[in-house]
C-alpha cells in the first residue's frame, strides 16, 4: 500500500469517527431534550403516589385515564383553553400584521434614520428586561383601562416581540428581486399595492415560521397573563390554570393532575407545528442566512 493510499484511508477513518461522534453527540443530546417531556406526558397516566415515590422511573404500572378527566373538570380546562387560543391568535395576527409590513418597509424603502432604527431593533433582540418592565407596564395599561382585559397582555406582547419577526422578514425580503417592485409600480401599482398583492404571497414560508413562534410564544407566556388576571379567574390562560392545578387535593400536591393538564396544553402546539412545518425551516434558514 502506497503513503497516498494509507492517507487517504487515514482520513476516511478520521472522518467516519467525526461523524460517529456528532452522531453519539446528537443522540444524548435528543434524549436530554425529550425525557422531560416523556416524563410528563407519562407521567400523566400515573397515580400521584407513584409520582412522588417512584423516582425517574418513565412506565406507570397501571395507565390511569380519569387524571385527564378531573383535570379537564377541576380547571375548567375549556374556558382557560378558550382563552389561551384568543390570546395566542391575537398576538400572532398582530405580529404578523405588523413585521410583514415594516420589514418590508426597512426592505424597500428609504426614510430618515433607517439604519440607525434598525439597529436599534437589532440590538434588543439582545435585550430582555423581563420582569422589570411588569410594573410600568401595568401603570400605563390602569391609565388606559385595560389593566382587567386580555387585550393588556395582547398588546404588550405583540409590542415587545417584533425586533426578531422584522429581522427574519426583512432578511426574507433580500432573497426577492427588487424586479418585482420595479414591474407592478410600472404598471401603476402603489407601495401598499405592491406590498399586499406581490409580496405578501411571497412571505408564506417566513411567515409560518413567524406564526409558529409568535403562536407558542404567546401560549406558553406565564408572568403577563398571571399579573394580568390575578384578580380574573375566569380570564386565565391555560399555563396560569395548569398550576393551580397543584394545589386541587388535600395534603400533597396533585402531580399527576397538573401533568395531564399540562400535557393537554401542548397538543395546540404540536398541530399548529404539523400545519406549518412545511415552511418553518425554509422560512428560518433564508430569513437568517441573508439578513
Amino acid at each position: 500500500m502506497t503513503d497516498a493510499e494509507e492517507n487517504m484511508k487515514t482520513k476516511k477513518i478520521k472522518f467516519k469517527f467525526s461523524w460517529l461522534a456528532a452522531y453519539v453527540f446528537l443522540i444524548i443530546l435528543t434524549i436530554l431534550m425529550l425525557y422531560p417531556i416523556l416524563y410528563v406526558v407519562l407521567g400523566s397516566f400515573k397515580t400521584n403516589q407513584e409520582l412522588v415515590m417512584g423516582g425517574a422511573r418513565l412506565l406507570p404500572e397501571v395507565f390511569i385515564l380519569n387524571n385527564y378527566i378531573e383535570a379537564w373538570e377541576l380547571a375548567n380546562f375549556a374556558r382557560y383553553t378558550l382563552n389561551s387560543i384568543f390570546i395566542s391568535s391575537m398576538v400572532m395576527i398582530g405580529i404578523l400584521i405588523l413585521s410583514s409590513m415594516s420589514g418590508y418597509c426597512f426592505a424597500r424603502r428609504d426614510f430618515p434614520l433607517k439604519n440607525f432604527i434598525y439597529g436599534m431593533l437589532i440590538a434588543f433582540m439582545f435585550v430582555n428586561i423581563g420582569s422589570v418592565s411588569l410594573r410600568p407596564l401595568f401603570e400605563l395599561s390602569i391609565r388606559f383601562n385595560l389593566h382587567t382585559s386580555l387585550w393588556a397582555v395582547i398588546l404588550i406582547s405583540i409590542g415587545t416581540a417584533q425586533a426578531t419577526n422584522i429581522f427574519l422578514v426583512r432578511g426574507y425580503m433580500n432573497t426577492l428581486p427588487k424586479e418585482l417592485d420595479e414591474a407592478a409600480a410600472i404598471d401603476g401599482c402603489s407601495f401598499f399595492g405592491i406590498y399586499y398583492r406581490i409580496i405578501l404571497p411571497l412571505l408564506k414560508p417566513v411567515l409560518a415560521t413567524i406564526a409558529l413562534l409568535s403562536f407558542r410564544g404567546a401560549w406558553n407566556e406565564y408572568i403577563l397573563p398571571l399579573v394580568f388576571t390575578i384578580n380574573n379567574p375566569d380570564k386565565r390562560p391555560l399555563t396560569v390554570g395548569v398550576i393551580s392545578l397543584k394545589n386541587v387535593s388535600d395534603g400533597a400536591a396533585a402531580w399527576n393532575i397538573m401533568f395531564a393538564g399540562s400535557t393537554m396544553s401542548i397538543v395546540p402546539i404540536i398541530i399548529l407545528f404539523l400545519l406549518t412545518s412545511r415552511y418553518f425551516m425554509s422560512g428560518m434558514t433564508v430569513g437568517a442566512v441573508k439578513g
